[in-house]
C-alpha cells in the first residue's frame, strides 16, 4: 500500500505483529527509513476493540504494529528480515511470558507483492529455527490503532519494569540503541 507524506514522497506501509506490541514498536522505531509506527489491532471480528476487550482473547485481534516507511531507505524485504530476528515466530500464541492469541506472529499484507515477499521470505527464515514458524500471513482487512498511552510506549516508558527487563534486553540483543 503506497501513501503519500507532505513531502510528496512515495511511503509504504506494512503491519505485523510479533508478540506484545510494546516491543515491536521499540524496535521498528530506531529502523532507519521507518517515518512512524503506530500500535494497535487487527485480524479480528470486533469493530473497534480496545486492549481490555482484546485481552480477554475473545475478539481474534493480535497485537500488531502498523509501519509507514520509506521504500527508497528500507525495503519490506529488510522489515521482514528484521521481523523474523526480533522475536520466536516458532511459538503459538505466545512471546516469552505473553501467553495468548492476541500475541500471536502474524504478518498482515497490503498486497500481493507483499503476500509473496512475506511468503518467500517465511520460508527462508525457516532454516533458522528448529522448530516449525507458526507465523500467520493473511491479508490486512483492518487497522485498529490502540489507545494514546500505547503509542511510544518504551520512548515514553524506559524505567518501567517491562521495558527494563523485556524490551531494553531484546533491543541490546538486536544490537539496537536502547
Amino acid at each position: 500500500m503506497k501513501s503519500t507524506d507532505n513531502n510528496q514522497e512515495s511511503l509504504e506501509m506494512a503491519t505485523l505483529g510479533g508478540g506484545c506490541f510494546w516491543c515491536v514498536e521499540a524496535i521498528f522505531q530506531q529502523q532507519p527509513g521507518v517515518t512512524k509506527v503506530v500500535s494497535g489491532y487487527a485480524g479480528g471480528e470486533e469493530e473497534n476493540p480496545t486492549y481490555q476487550s482484546i485481552c480477554s482473547g475473545t475478539t481474534g485481534h493480535a497485537e500488531v504494529i502498523q509501519i509507514t516507511f520509506d521504500p527508497k531507505v528500507v525495503s519490506y524485504n529488510e522489515l521482514l528480515h528484521l521481523f523474523w530476528r526480533s522475536h520466536d515466530p516458532t511459538t503459538l500464541n505466545r512471546q516469552g511470558n505473553d501467553v495468548g492469541t492476541q500475541y500471536r506472529s502474524t504478518l498482515l499484507y497490503h498486497s500481493n507483492e507483499q503476500r509473496n515477499a512475506a511468503e518467500k521470505s517465511r520460508e527462508q527464515a525457516q532454516e533458522y529455527f528448529e522448530d516449525p514458524i507458526v507465523t500467520e500471513i493473511t491479508a490486512l482487512e483492518k487497522f485498529y490503532p490502540g489507545e494514546d498511552y500505547h503509542q511510544d510506549y518504551y520512548l515514553n516508558n524506559p524505567q518501567q519494569g517491562y521495558c527494563s527487563f523485556v524490551i531494553r534486553p531484546k533491543l541490546e540483543k538486536l544490537g539496537l540503541k536502547h
